[in-house]
């Protein structure tokens, strides 16, 4: 155990200060819920969902498809916390920042916009790169010419359907997913009490 705190007191966010709390069994920060804010309380789990927890209902619907765990704000939230301990949240990052470019009408505020998505998250040069076919590469170079608000767009696609086919279904056998399932209205910490 780190810094002579207990479990109970990493789990509860008492007997030391901020930092990262570990456990017998993990050694991630903030072990005990899902926000990584290394608080050690999952008092922040509600910021987790915006301004709103989802209904149970609304946290099943999310395993019927895909496409409506990323149309629910917090579904696509929690997809994102749980891709960041994958390592891939860049995928969700680069997909909600092309979303945001197809809602821009300003000619230089797509540029600008369009560079950034470019150098975040296409460049080889950068450590958020997607993996991308070099096909939809070379599109995107092309496009990058006279960008558009959709220049992005067979990225945005080639990267939805990965995190489809091979996210999605660790996502839905995951101990988040799981949690919200059967933990219903309690928090992640009542959850794995």
């Amino acid at each position: 155990m780190g810094g002579g705190r207990s479990e109970t007191s990493a789990l509860t966010g008492t007997g030391g200060g901020r930092g990262t709390a570990t456990t017998q069994n993990s050694q991630r920060p903030n072990a005990c819920c899902f926000c990584w804010c290394c608080c050690c309380s999952c008092s922040c789990f509600p910021r987790f969902f915006l301004s709103t927890k989802p209904s149970l209902e609304e946290i099943r619907l999310w395993s019927q498809s895909f496409d409506k765990l990323m149309r629910n704000p917090a579904g696509r939230n929690v997809f994102r916390e749980f891709l960041r301990t994958e390592y891939s949240e860049e995928n969700m990052l680069f997909w909600l920042a092309c979303e945001d470019l197809k809602q821009e009408m300003n000619k230089s505020a797509i540029e600008e916009k369009a560079r950034s998505i470019y150098e975040d998250y296409i460049s080889i040069l950068s450590p958020k790169e997607v993996s991308l076919d070099a096909r939809v590469r070379e599109v995107i170079n092309k496009k990058m010419q006279d960008p558009t608000p959709h220049t992005f767009e067979d990225a945005q696609l080639q990267i939805y359907m990965l995190m489809h086919r091979d996210s999605y279904p660790r996502f839905l056998a995951s101990n988040i997913y799981k949690a919200l399932v059967h933990g219903g209205s309690r928090t992640p910490s009542e959850s794995y009490s």
